[in-house]
């Protein structure tokens, strides 16, 4: 008899998990499990195999009840009488009686709900009226609503929405790096609305023809992250095909940078000999201040610093999990990483060893981000945030108020506020002078993911422009917030699932954002409404500027990088 190892099934699980976008879980489930450490190819197991899996095993429970019925007589249709779970808690002459009971008396299930229906109808009548008359007033206005959307529909064109690709079915053939101008059907993903105080916003969205789009090919697994090097006109992405790469990209406009072959690309290995080790996902990278050297943060639990001509410079191992964390401090001497394996360690660039490791967490550490050159702060799934300080043994601060995973710490130009983003559907900003919150920002219906502060105000490059927050949420929404007074100022509204990325201009005027929706949108903070969407064949995890503000990287879980030219 074939049988299935635990070893086999924790890697159908963890694909399981990584497939469906569970990204934390599926680090955290693969760090405890050991996958790093298994030698299945991962290549050779098509997508969605646990599901296929427990779907196979349930038509063989199926059939072997039927065949071991008593008296041969059942058939096929007979188990849509059964539950799935009666297959695996049952066995074959239990199964056999339910569905003799529910053919004998087909009405008796019917009945009783029925009779517990009115029952519980009796006992709530005057609130069901009240209730009724609300769902009827709701009626009414989405028909008044579904009329108006069918008559924008005939005015314009709409994309039909289409499935989150699997990661694993798409690119996989593409082994060879190229960097080429792709011709593609780009629609209006699906009508994004505007703002929702916004009246001027109404209008189509202007969609980025494809001269204006440059595809990098070469990854052939999601690409999680990109960053653009803050010298020159040098990309990096980040990818589950254990590698990063590190691509040259033509100044001025995408539709005169048409390049081929891989001369143009610089690809870092994160792995000896075989290539589809899942330990060595690249999950984070980070360039240092003057964009002569990349940090990257993986799966395997080390860090490493590479030349910007793709020169391993060192390796950094002390960490025992994923790192998903990854930031230079400004002055370029100090590199900090996060892990699973709950700690946070400034590491030394000079000596190449690490010079501190904190370890105050109590769950793994989701992000760090650096205060000043010497101080920083973290975040974990302990729902707790630390600010620490190089060469203290105890946090200078300990922020205490999110009731859920605190997903993404971020501080505001001056250092002196602090930014948090949590599954428990808040946002919060904090300041070094007292233990409570300043504001407590609450207009997400469900979990947010990201935040930035825009580069404006005092310490930015922007200091005369207002100060403001944006955070992502699973809401499909992106909220603009008022710092001093910590009110909502806009909600854009123009995604269809997750947000997983923002990014502001570098002269604040304009928003990118990313979403699994495929569509990648850039927002008018002026004017309140898109101006520019791009819509590609894949989620997309992360969207970044370049330093002269004229185009934008966006990475996608169909294995490719775009740039895309965003001159107003």
């Amino acid at each position: 008899m074939i049988s299935l190892t635990s070893i086999e099934l924790n890697y159908l699980v963890f694909r399981y998990l990584h497939e469906s976008g569970f990204t934390h879980s599926a680090f955290a489930f693969g760090y405890e499990a050991g996958i790093n450490k298994s030698t299945i190819d991962g290549n050779l197991v098509p997508p969605g195999a646990l599901v296929t899996f427990v779907q196979k095993g349930l038509q063989y429970l199926e059939l072997e009840a039927n065949l071991t019925s008593s008296d041969g007589d059942m058939e096929d249709d007979d188990f849509s009488f059964l539950q799935p779970l009666d297959l695996i808690t049952k066995d074959a002459c239990e199964l056999h009686k339910i569905i003799k009971e529910k053919k004998e008396n087909p009405n008796k299930d019917r009945f009783e709900a029925n009779e517990k229906n009115n029952e519980s109808k009796q006992d709530n009548e005057p609130e069901h009226a009240q209730e009724r008359e609300e769902e009827k007033k709701e009626r009414e206005n989405e028909q008044e609503h579904d009329k108006e959307m069918t008559n924008k529909d005939i005015e314009q064109d709409t994309v039909k929405d289409k499935e989150f690709p699997n990661p694993d079915q798409i690119g996989m053939e593409n082994s060879d790096d190229k960097v080429v101008g792709k011709h593609e059907e780009i629609g209006d993903c699906g009508g994004p609305e505007p703002m929702e105080i916004s009246t001027s916003s109404t209008s189509v969205p202007c969609e980025i023809p494809s001269c204006d789009v440059t595809i990098l090919e070469g990854h052939t697994s999601e690409v999680f992250a990109c960053a653009w090097s803050p010298s020159g006109s040098l990309l990096a992405s980040g990818s589950g095909d254990s590698t990063a790469r590190i691509w040259t990209i033509a100044d001025g406009t995408c539709r005169s940078n048409i390049q081929n072959g891989p001369t143009n690309v610089v690809v870092l290995k994160h792995f000896k000999g075989r290539t589809n080790e899942k330990s060595k996902d690249v999950t984070t990278l980070d360039w240092n201040g003057d964009g002569t050297l990349l940090a990257t943060g993986s799966y395997d639990g080390q860090a490493r610093i590479w030349s910007r001509d793709g020169e391993l410079r060192s390796t950094l191992n002390k960490h025992k999990g994923p790192i998903f964390s990854l930031k230079w401090n400004k002055k370029g001497d100090y590199l900090l990483s996060g892990s699973v394996d709950k700690t946070a360690i400034v590491w030394d660039i000079k000596t190449g060893e690490w010079k501190q490791q904190f370890e105050f967490h109590s769950a793994p550490t989701l992000d760090v981000d650096w205060r000043n050159n010497v101080s920083f702060a973290t975040c974990s799934t302990d729902n707790m945030i630390y600010v620490c300080k190089v060469g203290e043994n105890r946090p200078i601060k300990t922020f205490s108020g999110h009731q859920g995973e605190v997903n993404a710490i971020k501080w505001d130009p001056t250092g002196s506020l602090l930014a948090s983003c949590s599954d428990d559907n808040t946002a919060k900003i904090w300041s070094t002078k007292q233990d409570k919150y300043l504001h407590d920002l609450r207009e997400h219906v469900k979990e947010i993911y990201t935040i930035r502060w825009s580069p404006t105000g005092p310490g930015s490059i922007n200091p005369s422009q207002q100060l403001v927050l944006a955070s992502a949420s699973f809401d499909s929404t992106i909220k603009l917030w008022d710092v001093e007074q910590g009110r909502l100022l806009f909600s854009f509204n123009g995604h269809r699932d997750p947000v997983y990325s923002v990014a502001f201009s570098p002269n604040g005027e304009y928003l990118a954002s990313g979403s699994m929706d495929k569509c990648m949108h850039i927002w008018s903070l002026k004017e309140g409404k898109i101006v520019k969407t791009y819509t590609g064949n894949g989620g997309i995890f992360e969207v970044c500027w370049n330093k002269e503000g004229d185009k934008v990287a966006a990475c996608f879980a169909n294995n490719i990088v775009c740039v895309v030219d965003c001159r107003m």
